[in-house]
């Protein structure tokens, strides 16, 4: 479990063959809490919030690609979001541009998806997560600030960003939204959508000092870097 301040909830949850993290944020106070790319084992993870006696009231996403949210991939089906609906029904809380992904992938319908914009707040308890629209990996991908923590999914990882060679991918989107994150506070807490490096988590001052991409400061630079 990650704490950083007395009343804020936050585990990371490595699970499935492909590293992914999945999140539990919340309030200690309520023990209400959301969930993050919920995907894999998702009964696995409801008996893993039950047992902590938190009560969940809905579902984050940060993009819609199958690892994430479950789905069909290569031959094999995924446990995800229609999973967590049938056994905890919950709001699932996509970024507008990524909501009909979200229900092509996932199976889940389009009533069940709060459709929010970068700069919309949710209140999990007295803890407020702030929406960033971070397209690049995905149109509608998005990242969680909460508190001096950001979650990140496929957009920053620790020493790389989300690949941008995939349908529906931006180079050019992905330049500018890392350079949102990198304009944040250097003590935030990165928390990434992989354990794609020697450690689950950094600051992203430290991060910095090891992910070329946060530091190319201009768009011709970094089509250069891209190839």
């Amino acid at each position: 479990m990650i704490e950083e301040e007395t009343d804020l909830i936050i585990e990371q949850i490595e699970i499935g063959p492909m590293q992914n993290f999945t999140y539990i944020v919340g309030s200690r106070a309520t023990r209400e809490v959301v969930i993050v790319d919920p995907a894999w084992d998702v009964e696995g993870l409801i008996n893993h919030i039950d047992e902590r006696g938190y009560t969940l009231t809905g579902a984050l996403v940060t993009h819609y690609h199958q690892d994430h949210i479950g789905g069909s991939f290569s031959g094999q089906k995924i446990a995800g979001l229609a999973e967590l609906m049938s056994l905890k029904p919950v709001r699932v809380y996509a970024h507008k541009e990524e909501a009909s992904g979200v229900v092509k992938v996932s199976g889940i319908s389009d009533s069940d998806i709060n459709k929010v914009e970068g700069g919309d707040r949710l209140k999990i308890g007295d803890i407020e997560v702030e929406f960033l629209h971070t397209p690049g990996h995905t149109p509608g991908s998005q990242c969680f600030r909460i508190h001096k923590t950001l979650v990140s999914g496929d957009t920053l990882f620790i020493n790389g960003c989300g690949r941008v060679d995939l349908p529906g991918s931006n180079s050019e989107d992905m330049y500018y939204s890392i350079q949102k994150l990198a304009s944040l506070p250097d003590n935030t807490l990165l928390l990434p959508g992989h354990n794609y490096s020697s450690i689950p988590n950094a600051t992203l001052a430290e991060t910095r000092s090891q992910n070329a991409y946060m530091n190319i400061k201009d768009l011709e630079t970094w089509r250069s870097f891209m190839g």
